[in-house]
Formats: C-alpha cells, structure tokens, sequence
C-alpha cells in the first residue's frame, strides 16, 4: 500500500515542482483553501496556539495571522516539492544569506559546529546554502513512516550535499567524526516538544513554561562543538534571507542550559515580529507546566 500511495502521488509531485512560479503559487493557493476552507487542517490547534502566545491581540488580530500562517504553510511545503527541479542559479536569487562568512570562518579554523534552526519562515529550503558553506553539513531528522516518501524527501534535502541522518544516529555519528578529524555542520530544529522521556529542563517560551529540547547543547558539551543559530526572514513571496548568529563559542563555558535559553529567546523574538511564518500547526504547548 505505501508503494501504491507512493507510485500514485510521485507523478503529481513532479509535475508541481516544474509549474513556473506564477502558476506553482496560484497552485499554492488553490490547496491553501482546501487546507483551510474545507479541511480545516488542525485549525483547532492553530487557534489554541495563538490564542496562548498572543494573549494580547485581539480575535481580530489573530484570525489575520491565522490566514497568512495558513498561506506561508502551504507555500512552504510546495516549495520543498519546486526543490526537486529548481535549478541552482534560481534557488540563489531567492535564498539569499547575509554573513556566509561567520560559518566559513569556523570551517577555516578546522571547527564543527552545531548549526540550530527553528520552524520558522522556510527551514526546507536552508538545506540549500550547503556547498557555500565549506563543511560536510549533517541534518539530523525524524524518519517518515511511509519509506517510499522517506527516501524521496532524503534525495530532495540531499540534493545539495547535505547528509541525512535519523535522530538515533546524531550520536554515534558525531563520535566517529571526531575520531576521524572530521569537520562537520550538524543541522539540528530545536525549537519543538521533546518526547515525556527526554525531558530535562524547562523554561518560559512565549511567556509559557514548557520542557525545551536540551539535545543541541548537550552533544555540543559533550563534543566540543560550537553552536551557531540562524535566522530566517521572509521578505517577499517565494523569496528568503537567513542570517548567522553565534550563540556559543565554547560551550563548556556555560552553565547548564543557558545555551538552550539563548537560543530560544531568539526564536522568540522572530516570532513575535512576523508570527505568521511560524509552524503553528504543532502542539508545541501540549506539556505546558500549568501554574
């Protein structure tokens, strides 16, 4: 069944990835409104996420950003679908960096880092700026239940050398790079709801207490690895600018966590300038520490 599904929607997804972009986004459109005119697509959840994080908007305010989420959504997962044919002198003009030269630097001095990004704006297409970036860059990821789709969203994020590798594998790979004297990216999204589990800190996000995934500064204590975050904007439809930002040097430096609560204040901060292009579909809220 996973092949038939898989064999069915592949033509389709192909087709969309060659639409020039005036019709891709008017394509874009026409499934924003199926998404939240018909289907509503966790609608409910979206709602209850605004309704926490923006306490101060009114109704008004929030059902605006609720529309343009729902819109810069479905225009964000098509455009992982246009990276399949996109070509590179194209993905250029519209994923611009401003201070490439922060993580050449590293790379320069023979220092891997861990590279921290949030569901924020368009973290599909930040694969893109690897071959600038000098590093063998390492995107850690949750594997797809479907192993048909898995594999084809492994070649599309791939495409620009960037190695995937599943969660369970960060470890183990990290180490045997440092054995080699490898100089490596790890890529890491550490803003979402860690697994009851694999709790081990919690912190006010968005004015919320909530557990915070603690992993990135974990494995860059544990193997010496600076922490660099970067920041994407959305400055115009189908067209992006990310920004580097060093968020640790030398880890061991601090204290316990501290990297961790950096780093998310900064996602807050891009949050609350232009909330619409945040991933709110989520339940990043559903263990919130109740006071």
């Amino acid at each position: 069944m996973q092949f038939l599904v898989y064999i069915l929607a592949y033509p389709l997804l192909w087709l969309i990835s060659i639409l020039p972009f005036r019709l891709f986004y008017l394509f874009s459109d026409f499934v924003c409104f199926l998404v939240y005119r018909v289907i509503g697509y966790r609608k409910k959840v979206v709602r209850e996420n605004l309704a926490l994080t923006l306490p101060h908007l009114s109704d008004a305010e929030r059902k605006k950003i609720e529309k343009k989420f729902y819109h810069h959504m479905c225009d964000m997962f098509l455009e992982m679908v246009k990276t399949m044919s996109i070509s590179p002198e194209e993905m250029e003009k519209r994923f611009h960096v401003t201070n490439i030269e922060l993580v050449q630097d590293y790379y320069k001095k023979g220092k891997s880092v861990i590279l921290v990004a949030s569901h924020y704006a368009s973290y599909e297409w930040l694969l893109t700026i690897n071959p600038k970036l000098g590093f063998q860059g390492v995107a850690v990821y949750k594997r797809l239940a479907n192993r048909y789709f898995d594999k084809l969203i492994r070649k599309i994020r791939s495409k620009y050398n960037t190695e995937m590798i599943e969660t369970r594998q960060a470890i183990p790979t990290m180490a045997q790079n440092q054995r080699k004297g490898f100089v490596s990216m790890y890529g890491l999204a550490s803003d979402q709801s860690p697994k009851l589990d694999r709790i081990f800190h919690s912190m006010k996000f968005m004015g919320i207490e909530v557990p915070v995934h603690t992993g990135a500064e974990m494995l860059a204590k544990k193997y010496d690895l600076s922490v660099i975050m970067v920041k994407v904007k959305k400055v115009a439809r189908g067209y992006y600018e990310a920004t580097f930002l060093t968020i640790a040097d030398d880890p061991k430096e601090y204290e316990n966590f501290d990297i961790t609560e950096k780093y998310l204040k900064e996602v807050e901060k891009q949050i609350y300038e232009a909330p619409e292009y945040y991933l709110w579909t989520h339940k990043r809220w559903k263990h919130r520490v109740e006071s």
